[in-house]
């Protein structure tokens, strides 16, 4: 059986799409946020949409296609997570989003589970996106908010 087979066809996330109701206000959101650089977009109306990219590499397209608040009761999307190298970046992002006034889903930092040393913020984009920017150290010491659960699952 070759490796493939056996293993997949090595499979990696792409991009991630998601809908907005109000494309200039989330693009402004994940610019100012994750520094994101807008490298297409369209202002059509009926066809508005952003391209988000890291240097060269695609991460994040919007689409203003919605009418309303992200419905966290509904199948779909359960929130979407960004890796940092460190602590530092996570405690960099966190002053940068309470200086825009962005509100917290968990009191600042916190691990992914009881003892665990991986955790982050957690955080609801504009149309109430559920966001996660962790590193996979440095949570060391935190309490879970959700003791015998993992953090991101329960927000």
């Amino acid at each position: 059986m070759s490796s493939a087979a056996t293993h997949g066809p090595g499979f990696q996330t792409g991009h991630v799409g998601i809908t907005v109701t109000h494309l200039e206000r989330s693009t402004r959101f994940y610019r100012d946020v994750f520094g994101f650089e807008v490298t297409a977009e369209s202002k059509e109306q009926g066809r508005e949409y952003a391209f988000l990219s890291a240097g060269k590499r695609l991460v994040l397209t919007l689409w203003q296609q919605g009418t309303g608040r992200f419905d966290r009761s509904r199948a779909g999307l359960h929130h979407l997570s960004f890796q940092v190298e460190g602590m530092f970046e996570v405690k960099e992002v966190e002053k940068k989003l309470k200086a825009l006034g962005v509100p917290f889903l968990h009191d600042g930092v916190v691990p992914h589970g009881e003892g665990m040393r991986s955790g982050g913020i957690f955080f609801e984009d504009p149309d109430g996106t559920r966001l996660e920017i962790y590193a996979p150290t440095g949570a060391e010491g935190h309490a879970a908010p959700t003791p015998g659960a993992p953090s991101c699952g329960f927000f």
